[in-house]
């Protein structure tokens, strides 16, 4: 048994991973990497960067269709699902080979194998130990599935929709939240039957009520078939497809069924609660700076209880890299991360939405405004319908921001800088806007909010 010696050992390549192994490598850091797979992880290799690939692949498709819609002359003829898999891991090949470049020049030591965490700030791989001044966890998630209910053949999770090597004719999704409703886009867009079953009352449930319910008309437009407040009893499958039996007796069919119930933390098995660390349902339970309960333990990213989001991964690998540092970092709670949803139309909402901000100020203490997409120039070039919702505190600052239409995720970190600064909307009005830009939907809210709508009437 060998011993390697580095100031950080960090177990798990993802984003929290391998954000905290760059930080700290840039800081004059040793660190080892560990990473079973590949560097990137799941968002790289089977989450983020491939979905959005073939959500944009759906876009193209889309585009074709309604091309005549623009006054340009063109006929849909397939979809060439090899020639979409080639574009999507093209995409990922050359992300992949840019991030192992650049985790080379800084000199990190990538360490292959699956590593668990051993007694006094170790990582066992093998017959190899790793030990660090610190370790950072950071082992990401894995789909979640329902008791009794197998993936397997045409019960498949996200990563197997990803590689799928037909598209279905006819296609269920179970569950209504962000992986759902973005294959459900992909899928309609390349000419799937898609049925979505939610055992909740409403399509993304995490997002603001007004949002859901704007999604879900739009996919009533397109033709995407959602079944609300039913419950999923069971499935049945043959080599043609699946049936689905709901709790209240009815069936659905589909050639394949998409469990999309959301992903838990990736810890089993991994030496975890042997070492001692304070676990709660399999996440990793850490104070306000990311702190295990273990001297010198660090855990970021999906196994730490709260939003599973890469970007939220980056940014708990940069502030522990810099805590071990010396620095001081401000910790980011959940309401104050951006998040989008890349389904048609998009969804994106950082900050409080209406029900939270009237429960934690009182309905009679808040206000919130919704400019529709109609109204504004560039989004009805592009074609998109939707809204821009703003919710302050009466005579106070921006609490939340929540948008549904194409392309609006490029404009939350507008709506971030809002809501983490606690800006005024009388403070935004002055503010310019660009012209002709979907951002200006946002400066119409931040002017309705302030009292002087300009191409809206109060």
């Amino acid at each position: 048994m060998t011993t390697h010696t580095f100031d950080i050992v960090v177990l798990g390549a993802g984003s929290g991973g391998y954000a905290a192994a760059l930080r700290a490598a840039e800081l004059g850091k040793t660190v080892a990497l560990i990473e079973k797979d590949k560097v990137g992880g799941t968002c790289l290799h089977r989450g983020c960067i491939p979905t959005k690939a073939l959500l944009h692949s759906a876009e193209v498709a889309h585009t074709v269709k309604t091309a005549a819609t623009y006054g340009v002359t063109a006929s849909f003829d397939t979809v060439d699902i090899a020639g979409v898999h080639k574009y999507r891991d093209n995409i990922v090949a050359k992300k992949f080979k840019g991030l192992e470049g650049l985790v080379k020049a800084r000199g990190i030591t990538i360490v292959s194998g699956e590593g668990k965490l051993g007694a006094d700030r170790t990582v066992l791989v093998g017959d190899d130990v790793y030990q660090g001044e610190n370790v950072i966890l950071a082992t990401g998630s894995y789909s979640r599935s329902l008791p009794g209910l197998e993936i397997s053949g045409r019960v498949i999770a996200s990563e197997q929709a990803l590689t799928l090597p037909e598209i279905p004719k006819k296609v269920l999704i179970l569950g209504g939240g962000v992986i759902g409703v973005e294959f459900a886009s992909v899928w309609h867009a390349f000419g799937a039957e898609v049925t979505i079953i939610e055992a909740l009352d409403r399509l993304v449930p995490n997002e603001d009520a007004a949002v859901s319910k704007g999604l879900e008309r739009a996919f009533r437009r397109r033709g995407i078939t959602s079944k609300l407040g039913v419950r999923f009893q069971s499935a049945a499958q043959t080599d043609e497809g699946v049936t689905v039996t709901m709790e209240d007796g009815s069936t659905l069919e589909g050639d394949y069924l998409l469990v999309a119930v959301g992903r838990g933390p990736a810890t089993a098995g991994l030496g975890f609660e042997e070492a001692g660390l304070t676990m709660d349902r399999g996440f990793v339970i850490v104070d306000d700076e990311l702190r295990t309960n273990l001297p010198g333990v660090w855990a970021v990213g999906d196994i730490v209880p709260g939003l599973q989001l890469a970007h939220r991964g980056f940014q708990h690998g940069i502030a522990v890299a810099e805590r071990i540092d010396g620095q001081t970092v401000a910790s980011v709670p959940d309401n104050e991360v951006p998040k989008i949803t890349y389904c048609s139309p998009e969804i994106a909402s950082v900050g409080l939405n209406e029900a939270q901000a009237a429960e934690k100020y009182g309905a009679d203490k808040i206000k919130a405004y919704e400019f529709n997409l109609a109204g504004n120039a560039k989004s009805e070039i592009i074609g998109t319908g939707g809204f821009i919702k703003v919710i302050r505190e009466i005579d106070g600052p921006v609490i939340g921001v929540h948008m549904l239409g194409d392309r609006v995720g490029e404009m939350i970190t507008e709506g971030q800088l809002a809501v983490v600064w606690e800006a005024f909307p009388e403070d935004l009005a002055p503010l310019i806007h660009a012209h002709p830009t979907q951002s200006e939907a946002m400066g119409e809210a931040f002017l309705a909010l302030a009292g002087k709508p300009l191409h809206a009437l109060s």
